[in-house]
């Protein structure tokens, strides 16, 4: 069982905020090595290396993750981008209202047509999680359907953490699209609300967070009724202590 030891909500009713309104996470870290291994183990640079200008979500989920944004971010802050793209899904006005906005990614040819960011470097969480910045750069750090492809999370999140301000967040986008041969195994394994508390479970164990919460922003179909299919849309993010 991926979760075994773990208590995640569930049942009708239950959503993705629930999760983690008072979670109980095991004493230790509960995963093991090969929860984190993946269906394609070569190496992510082959896998990578062709850009792929297209996203990977659908116009509303887009639209709502950008709208969360524009509502959550402070004007003026440095932003940091990681597992980024030819897009970051950040508002139109971000390049006059923000500071900095760095992105961090795999494919230079893609980072170099993002408009949005104001530099960016190339990187392989995965060879190595250290992110090439100063401590205290930045005030947010965000990252786009990308958690699960990341095979050393609590090295990651400490690392963002190291280079937030105080008082900065780390803010973290899912859905239930992903390349399945490079995800990692406990996430092809669970639900989006266990995805919710294994998110969750890295801020806790990570140490340097706040309690993470949930948010459920996935775009409301006609009628009023909130999407769950195709594509919904959730946050997890948290506070640096």
């Amino acid at each position: 069982d991926a979760m075994r030891g773990m208590s995640v909500p569930s049942g009708p009713g239950v959503t993705v905020e629930d999760v983690l309104l008072n979670p109980t996470f095991p004493p230790a870290w509960p995963y093991r090595p090969r929860d984190f291994e993946r269906q394609d183990e070569s190496d992510d640079v082959i896998f990578y290396g062709q850009p792929r200008l297209v996203t990977h979500m659908d116009e509303k989920a887009i639209d709502a993750l950008t709208e969360y944004y524009a509502r959550e971010i402070k004007p003026g802050s440095d932003i940091l981008d990681i597992c980024s793209s030819w897009v970051s899904h950040f508002p139109k006005d971000f390049p006059d209202t923000m500071g900095k906005r760095v992105g961090l990614g795999m494919n230079e040819a893609e980072l170099k047509e993002n408009q949005q960011l104001s530099s960016f470097d190339v990187a392989d969480l995965n060879k190595d999680p250290r992110l090439p910045y100063a401590d205290n750069a930045f005030d947010v750090v965000t990252c786009v359907v990308s958690i699960d492809y990341l095979n050393t999370p609590l090295e990651v999140f400490r690392e963002a953490a190291r280079v937030l301000r105080p008082g900065g967040r780390f803010i973290l986008s899912h859905s239930n699209r992903r390349f399945p041969s490079k995800a990692i195994a406990i996430w092809l394994q669970t639900s989006d609300l266990e995805h919710a508390f294994i998110i969750g479970s890295y801020f806790h164990y990570s140490g340097a967070f706040k309690p993470a919460f949930a948010k459920d922003i996935s775009p409301a179909l006609e009628g009023g009724f909130f999407a769950s299919d195709p594509i919904p849309m959730f946050i997890i993010a948290g506070e640096v202590k």
